[in-house]
């Protein structure tokens, strides 16, 4: 089969290899779609320190099951499905009291366990155990289901940061990531939601696509300025930083309304993690600061029904189809931020 083997950075290989075969308690998936990410890109430029090469990568997953371990139940060749890439434990003390996705003993579906940009994948034992499995519902096509992953990493974040009924958002990030942020924003009933990006192009390609209330270039305008503007000086009820940057992270903190949430969604550089955090806004105006970090396998659940319902829509956030055999191709795109979502089929 060939598959897409990380072996160093700027080493991708697309080489053959025997196919895998399952374990008992394991099921083998033919890969139908594996959607490209941001986090592709930074393996394939710095590699990953939980991911030791070589290892097949690729974390976006959707498939059809064509065999099953014998000590397996409740699968049969044919169905399909989509697969969780973050592998919680489900017995540590996080786990057990519902805070799967901050599990220190959490594993990953193309870092610890080879991925998806494969023709076929064996779905661990560790993912059956937390039902992190998942089938696709009638009427969502692999390419679409392979967009619930990150789409329940953007689930979780709105839950930590309450995005509600009535709220004005703001998010800043125009990638994948951002789009899946104001499509999920405006199902959870938010009253209006701001798109902020610094790079033209990609503001007005996501913004065609999504439809914010408002677009606002960072590179041509103060944002912050033009969200107090938008909001009567108020600013905004949750502010998300969907772009690994520290200066947005900053300027969150300027955008929100008294009362307002901040969510730190992007992460920042291992080389420079840290902030200037004026801590008098944070008090004086009782503002809720959160992180978020990945998902659990029932976000990857609710993210598919959301799909299905079309209460998120998704396939018209693919602006880019492609082969295996293009995924170098894939991750010059997405790294050059000329698509918003890329898919690869295997």
């Amino acid at each position: 089969m060939r598959v897409a083997r990380f072996y160093a950075p700027g080493d991708l290989r697309l080489e053959e290899a025997q196919e895998p075969n399952p374990g008992p308690e394991e099921v083998k998936i033919r890969v139908r779609q594996c959607s490209t990410c941001g986090t592709d890109v930074k393996i394939f430029n710095h590699g990953h320190h939980h991911l030791v090469p070589p290892r097949v990568i690729g974390h976006e997953i959707a498939g059809e099951v064509v065999e099953v371990g014998a000590e397996v139940t409740g699968w049969s060749p044919g169905d399909r499905v989509q697969v969780i890439a973050a592998v919680p434990c489900g017995q540590c003390y996080e786990c057990t009291h519902g805070h799967m996705t901050v599990c220190p003993n959490q594993t990953s579906v193309g870092y610890h366990y080879d991925g998806g940009f494969a023709e076929f994948l064996v779905v661990p034992k560790a993912v059956l155990a937390v039902d992190g499995l998942n089938r696709i519902p009638d009427g969502v096509g692999f390419a679409e289901a392979s967009v619930a992953e990150p789409l329940a990493c953007v689930l979780n974040g709105q839950e930590l940061a309450g995005v509600g009924e009535g709220d004005d958002v703001v998010v800043v990030g125009a990638g994948p990531i951002g789009c899946l942020h104001v499509r999920l924003a405006r199902a959870r009933g938010a009253r209006r939601v701001f798109l902020v990006e610094l790079n033209r192009a990609r503001l007005d390609m996501s913004a065609a696509v999504v439809s914010p209330d408002a677009a606002i270039c960072g590179s041509e305008v103060d944002a912050v300025d033009e969200v107090r503007k938008l909001t009567d000086g108020r600013g905004a009820d949750v502010v998300i930083t969907a772009a690994a940057s520290g200066a947005a992270q900053e300027d969150a903190l300027q955008m929100a309304a008294r009362g307002g949430r901040i969510s730190l969604f992007g992460g920042l550089p291992k080389d420079k993690p840290t902030i200037t955090l004026d801590s008098n806004l944070v008090h004086y105006r009782e503002l809720t600061v959160v992180g978020a970090n990945g998902s659990s396998p029932q976000h990857n659940k609710q993210a598919l029904e959301l799909i299905a319902t079309g209460q998120v829509p998704v396939s018209d956030l693919i602006t880019h189809r492609l082969q295996l055999a293009e995924l170098h191709d894939a991750i010059k795109l997405v790294s050059s931020g000329q698509a918003i979502k890329v898919t690869i089929a295997p």
